[in-house]
């Protein structure tokens, strides 16, 4: 079954074609961060504009560019939630209209779930069952992944995400949006050390998060330090950086004790911080498990993880009914197959 997925929850517009047998066919994404820049932060009205202007002419490139047609498509996916209304009705009413219009099978697919089966498009995939930590701009989750569809949230953000955290450290810091990568790489320079930042819930005995105390202390450090000094800067990101990592990296051992899983999937945009990597993976080496991440391109938002898990969720025989209803607050934990 060759599979359409399009993905729309926020501000990239992605879409990709996948067939189950053969793979990945082609992928094509469009990131808004220009249209948003000027603003510092997404702007949902511009953000749904933008997906109705870019969605045709993105699958006519798409189409293009894998030498397939619109009639070889057998079947289509999209993200129906979490994300923006907005912008998730504009990828459900075009998937669902084009479904109706050519009798094809739809579903609609929750965005974390693609996020957690990104890395299953890799050659070297776990298999299930396996821990997934998502780190992305708007979520923050520890999920026990069972098989297709059996989730269970072992622990989520109580305010800020990861990435949220970080792009709000970064405003604050006066960096350009999106300020999160800009950070990442500012505390490449910096020491971590220099600055005693918080490490909220690290030793609860628990799985959930919290990132919103650990911003606020960071812009309590910014009114008395002087950032015109770019060590200063430095030092700051650095910081805030290890005091997240850790928080992440101590939550994901934990879960790995508790959960006796070996293979933990890491994914979401917040995945491709370099500092991440490198300490989860020491960690994980200590108690014999294995990190499998998606490559970089499909760490943050993309078609092609809908495209998957679309294909996945129509061979076992779910459909969605035709109509755009969508969840733009949706827990894994609702998810069935």
């Amino acid at each position: 079954m060759l599979v359409l997925g399009i993905e729309s929850s926020c501000d990239e517009t992605g879409v990709a074609l996948y067939e189950n047998g053969v793979g990945l066919i082609a992928h094509v994404l469009f990131s808004q961060v220009a249209t948003h820049a000027a603003y510092g932060g997404v702007v949902p009205e511009l953000a749904s504009r933008d997906h109705i202007q870019k969605l045709l002419p993105l699958i006519g490139q798409l189409l293009t560019q894998s030498q397939r047609t619109l009639a070889e498509i057998q079947g289509i996916a999209y993200t129906r939630g979490p994300g923006l209304s907005g912008a998730l009705l504009v990828g459900a009413a075009f998937a669902q209209s084009l479904a109706f219009a050519r009798k094809l099978p739809c579903v609609g697919i929750h965005h974390m779930e693609g996020h957690l089966l990104s890395p299953l498009l890799e050659q070297n995939q776990p298999e299930f069952p396996f821990l997934a930590l998502i780190v992305s701009g708007g979520h923050t989750l520890l999920v026990k992944v069972q098989a297709l569809g059996d989730y269970e949230v072992l622990g989520e953000s109580l305010d800020d995400a990861a990435g949220e955290a970080f792009d709000k450290t970064a405003k604050l810091m006066g960096l350009a949006y999106p300020g999160g990568p800009l950070l990442a790489k500012l505390a490449e320079q910096g020491d971590a050390m220099r600055y005693a930042l918080p490490r909220p819930l690290l030793h609860r005995a628990d799985l959930m998060f919290s990132f919103s105390g650990l911003k606020t202390a960071v812009a309590q450090l910014i009114d008395k330090e002087d950032l015109r000094c770019v060590k200063v800067q430095a030092d700051i990101a650095a910081s805030f950086q290890a005091a997240v990592i850790d928080v992440l990296v101590a939550k994901t051992l934990k879960a790995v004790k508790q959960t006796g899983l070996q293979q933990v999937v890491v994914s979401g945009g917040v995945s491709a911080n370099v500092w991440l990597r490198t300490q989860l993976q020491a960690g994980l080496t200590q108690l014999g498990a294995k990190a499998f991440y998606p490559r970089l391109e499909f760490c943050t938002d993309n078609g092609a993880m809908i495209a998957f898990a679309g294909c996945l969720r129509l061979a076992a025989g779910q459909v969605s009914e035709f109509d755009f209803s969508v969840k733009p607050r949706w827990s894994l934990n609702e998810l069935r197959l």
